[in-house]
C-alpha cells in the first residue's frame, strides 16, 4: 500500500556553500561575540561585554536577501 521512498542526498548537497567572511570579534578571550562586518558600527563595541572588538575573518554561509513586499491596497468597494 505504501512505497518506501529513499533520497540520496550526499554531505556535501545538504551543506551550505561557506565563503570567508569579514566579521568583528571580541578582544577579550573570554567572550565569545562577533559580528558581521556589514552590520557592525563604524567603530563596534562588544554587544556583550562592552569592549572592544577587532576585524577577522569567518567562513560563514552566504546570507540571503529579502526582498520586502508593498502591502496590499485596500479597494474602496
Amino acid at each position: 500500500m505504501y512505497r518506501k521512498v529513499s533520497v540520496n542526498v550526499t554531505a556535501e548537497e545538504s551543506k551550505p556553500k561557506l565563503l570567508p567572511t569579514k566579521i568583528y570579534k571580541c578582544k577579550d578571550a573570554e567572550c565569545k561575540a562577533w559580528v558581521r562586518e556589514e552590520f557592525a558600527e563604524t567603530n563596534p563595541a562588544c554587544p556583550i561585554c562592552k569592549g572592544p572588538m577587532h576585524r577577522s575573518m569567518r567562513h560563514l554561509p552566504a546570507l540571503q536577501k529579502k526582498i520586502k513586499r508593498e502591502p496590499a491596497k485596500k479597494s474602496l468597494f
